[in-house]
């Protein structure tokens, strides 16, 4: 997209270092710190064809593309691509910068940004400029690496913890104030209440919070109360309000959190699924042969170990299951966490020690775990929208899934996989056994499996909703 219409060219006349001084002295001083980067990063052939500072000129008001990291620019058969921030400083001098909206991204913490919106970052960052908020970590550096944007640490807990939270949130007012965003976008509960509070604070325009789950339903007594006032002043403060899925939506409506209109983006989900990553081929089916059992069934967990995920209810259903039939094999994928909701003790020293039991811990990469497994078991207790139901299904493997928010969406009973009721120790055995006893069943709803996630949740089709919604709220961004 042309940004600037200026009659510039070899033949136009139009010589703005004539015309106006001050830009004259601006472009030199960005045309010798050009030639520098340049040189820096070996332009060798660049260089010869910069032969003056004129020409220089004419190059940056050539624009093809820009993006929140480099411009690309284009005269002729000279192509040159210059860091953002000295292109901007030279269209201010000449009175035709088209800023970008900016966006902060936050969540609690940075795993949910490097994991939950991978791809999307990156998308985003090519329309708008985007800076992602998250407490510290590797996982924070790694997505400003992948993503290409500007990442700020903030800490947060994810408990809920008073004075931390106080800290948490005169930070991100500090953050938001020096920044000035046009857009605040939050997930996960605690970056979308602090977040939420401190945008309403400093005066963000727009401030959008996605609901990737809900706690309360699960919570009983004063706890229950607590979260339910917390996700009411969450969307209090926020001017929209996104709920991941129809099921979110409706707990919203039914708990009157809000009034305010609730809006899911294309069939639900924040980031969609990556079809052409997560599907089967004879690079990860070789890595896979490492990990396949002949002759043994495999469930496969991928998640945290947690209590909330079902664990308990999975964990002892299996131990039953494999005292009955010593030909079947669990894989449990994931951290084992010990702090925040862990599950029981005899539940960890099997897990541990069972020998139908086989816990790899945390992996970057669970396709060959899929591949190497023949039915997904999600037995959750509340989910916004499992990422890894979508993943699973995407390579071909039936779900057993409970009775809850997200999961019914995604899994259509014995077309795709099985529902069954939340914290029914009874049920999931039940319909673990039946898998175990009907393996042609399962390779018929594996079968189908791939194409209803294809359809209805490829990533694609998400980000062009959002960036509609985007478009709608912010009235536009740097077209391509």
């Amino acid at each position: 997209m042309l940004l600037c219409n200026l009659p510039i060219g070899k033949d136009s006349g139009w010589q703005p270092w004539k015309e106006w001084p001050l830009v004259s002295l601006w472009l030199h001083l960005m045309y010798q710190d050009c030639l520098m980067w340049l040189k820096e990063q070996g332009c060798c052939l660049l260089l010869e064809k910069i032969v003056n500072w004129q020409i220089f000129c004419l190059v940056y008001c050539q624009i093809e593309s820009i993006t929140n990291k480099y411009v690309w620019v284009v005269r002729g058969e000279l192509n040159v691509i210059i860091k953002t921030r000295w292109f901007k400083i030279i269209l201010r001098c000449i009175g035709v910068l088209c800023e970008m909206k900016k966006i902060i991204r936050v969540s609690t913490v940075s795993g949910s940004l490097n994991g939950l919106l991978k791809g999307q970052l990156r998308m985003l960052g090519e329309r708008y400029e985007v800076v992602g908020v998250a407490s510290p970590g590797e996982a924070l550096e790694m997505v400003r690496e992948r993503e290409g944007i500007r990442v700020i640490a903030v800490p947060m807990e994810r408990r809920i913890a008073i004075w931390k939270d106080l800290v948490s949130l005169f930070r991100l007012c500090y953050v938001f104030r020096k920044e000035h965003p046009d857009m605040v976008h939050s997930i996960t509960p605690k970056a979308g209440l602090l977040s939420m509070l401190a945008a309403k604070i400093v005066g963000v325009p727009v401030r959008m919070h996605t609901f990737t789950g809900l706690v309360f339903p699960t919570a009983t007594g004063i706890k229950q109360k607590v979260l339910i006032w917390m996700d009411r002043l969450t969307c209090a403060c926020a001017t929209c309000v996104n709920p991941e899925g129809e099921g979110v939506k409706r707990d919203l409506i039914a708990y009157k959190i809000t009034r305010k209109p609730l809006h899911v983006i294309a069939n639900g989900n924040v980031n969609g699924i990556d079809v052409d990553y997560f599907k089967r081929t004879k690079e990860l089916e070789h890595v896979a042969q490492e990990l396949i059992c002949r002759d043994v069934f495999t469930f496969v967990f991928i998640g945290r170990v947690v209590r909330d995920k079902g664990i308990n209810e999975l964990v002892m259903a299996f131990e039953k299951l494999y005292r009955e039939n010593s030909a079947t094999r669990l894989l449990i994928v994931g951290p084992l966490e010990e702090n925040l909701d862990p599950v029981l003790p005899e539940v960890k020293e099997l897990i541990l020690t069972c020998q139908g039991i086989n816990f790899v811990g945390y992996q970057k990469d669970i396709r060959p775990f899929l591949m190497a497994s023949n039915v997904l078991a999600l037995p959750s207790y509340r989910e916004g929208f499992p990422n890894v139901v979508m993943q699973a299904g995407a390579m071909g493997l039936p779900c057993i899934v409970t009775d809850i928010n997200g999961s019914n969406e995604i899994i259509i009973p014995n077309e795709n996989g099985v529902i069954v009721p939340p914290k029914d120790e009874k049920a999931l055995y039940e319909a673990m056994k039946y898998a175990v006893g009907h393996p042609d069943e399962m390779r018929r709803m594996g079968g189908k499996a791939r194409p209803l996630i294809v359809d209805r949740y490829e990533q694609h089709v998400v980000w062009e909703a959002l960036l509609g919604e985007y478009q709608k709220l912010l009235g536009g961004g740097v077209d391509e």
